[in-house]
């Protein structure tokens, strides 16, 4: 059975990094008789990049944007020469950038921002070729199948199914295949994005397909911990998860995986392992229901850059009876991401991820409602809570709403008030 590896920006943020991919590719095909789907991500931070490359345009900054994209360029070349390959020879890099000023903002972004993930594998699909493997690269946005809801794609699974299935399974195919996570295209050949941190899904997709035996996330700590390390200094390994486990912690904001990494698998009972791209024997975590129990430890998931808008009816109505569907269409209509909900009689209070659609969303909600909202706000979600632990999370920080249940509790705090 087929193996899918996922490695992630970090595991390629610089030459070695693509080295220790050889050799973890390499590991992998000691017992791996039906060879290896491997996905990248976009090299270092280079998503971020692009993502300043389109905002500049946006905002009319050519000279900016030009600037980024020739350090984004340079960046690049840099690791293929540090890995002995040869710049216009081996591998010839985007010349020009993808923009158009007649097409909307979330749809150049999609034809910009997947720039890095189609570079990086290449630089990857090159290199282990020339260290004498058999490779392919595959080009996702002509085979993953979307719609064209840009930064946010829909995949048509049976289109994509078909054509991948029929690549993978064809005569003489090489050992390894080389695929861009995160991006797929349209019918036309427009490629899109199918979210932040979406290479976690296009492997749960491909893992899908071709029946895997297992996937695996490759990333830069042991596996799956019960809290962020760089928030919190002592942490413990979550050796083994449930399914519903996993979907609970990637929904409350754990930068694990990405939340819609899950359902492809649980549909057909595929393994889903995390582990440290440093230590490539390393048990990690194993997310399945097979004699999996329930997590022992309590977890801590901390959700930054949040923003907690409250609605009151102006004539004193009842919010939740009256006006809740009309909330909802607002919220959806702006593409926002609803991490908590609070309300009473007469008002509700949704938390959100604070991006580039609030403010249309909050003057679009203000036509209908007295509206209130504070930024710069953290959604920290504790399951496993205790009274002891809910009073040590609580103490020094200022929260602005709480929620809690038996087991569970979740804190909305201004950010930078206590940890």
């Amino acid at each position: 059975m087929a193996k899918v590896y996922k490695f992630g920006g970090a595991s390629v943020k610089d030459a070695d990094g693509v080295r220790n991919v050889e050799r973890i590719v390499r590991l992998a095909l000691q017992d791996s008789s039906d060879g290896l789907m491997v996905v990248v991500s976009a090299m270092g931070k280079t998503t971020n990049a692009l993502e300043r490359v389109v905002a500049f345009l946006d905002a009319g900054k050519e000279e900016e944007a030009l600037a980024q994209w020739v350090d984004i360029i340079d960046f690049h070349v840099a690791i293929m020469k540090s890995l002995g390959l040869q710049p216009g020879s081996d591998i010839r890099l985007q010349g020009e950038i993808p923009y158009d000023p007649k097409c909307s903002y979330d749809e150049n972004y999609d034809q910009i921002v997947s720039l890095g993930e189609i570079m990086s594998t290449q630089i990857v699909a090159v290199y282990l070729l020339k260290q004498g493997l058999s490779v392919e690269w595959w080009n996702m946005p002509k085979l993953l199948r979307t719609d064209d809801t840009w930064r946010e794609a829909k995949v048509d699974n049976t289109a994509s199914s078909a054509v991948i299935r029929a690549g993978w399974d064809r005569p003489r195919r090489p050992q390894v295949v080389v695929a861009q996570g995160f991006i797929g295209g349209t019918a036309d050949g427009r490629r899109t994005t199918l979210g932040r941190e979406g290479s976690d899904y296009t492997a749960a997709l491909l893992g899908n397909y071709l029946d895997a035996e297992s996937v695996t996330i490759w990333k830069d700590v042991p596996g799956i911990l019960n809290a962020d390390p760089r928030i919190e200094p002592e942490t413990v390994l979550i050796p083994s998860l449930r399914y519903m486990d996993a979907v609970e912690l990637a929904n409350s904001g754990a930068q694990v995986m990405h939340p819609k990494t899950i359902r492809p698998l649980e549909n057909k009972h595929i393994p889903l392992l995390v582990k440290p791209f440093g230590d490539p024997t390393a048990e990690g975590s194993r997310i399945a229901d097979d004699g999996v129990g329930p997590i022992g430890v309590p977890v801590y998931i901390w959700r930054k850059n949040q923003i907690l808008i409250t609605m009151r009816a102006k004539d004193f109505a009842f919010v939740l009876e009256e006006s809740l569907s009309e909330i909802f269409d607002i919220i959806h209509r702006h593409r926002l991401k609803v991490s908590l909900i609070q309300s009473s009689a007469v008002t509700i209070s949704v938390c959100v991820d604070n991006t580039r659609f609030v403010a249309d969303a909050i003057k679009e909600l203000q036509a209908h409602f007295n509206v209130t909202y504070n930024e710069n706000l953290s959604l920290l979600t504790i399951r496993g809570t205790t009274p002891e632990i809910l009073a040590h999370a609580q103490a020094g920080k200022q929260i602005m709403l709480s929620q809690t249940t038996r087991r569970t509790a979740r804190l909305v705090v201004v950010e930078n008030h206590g940890k």
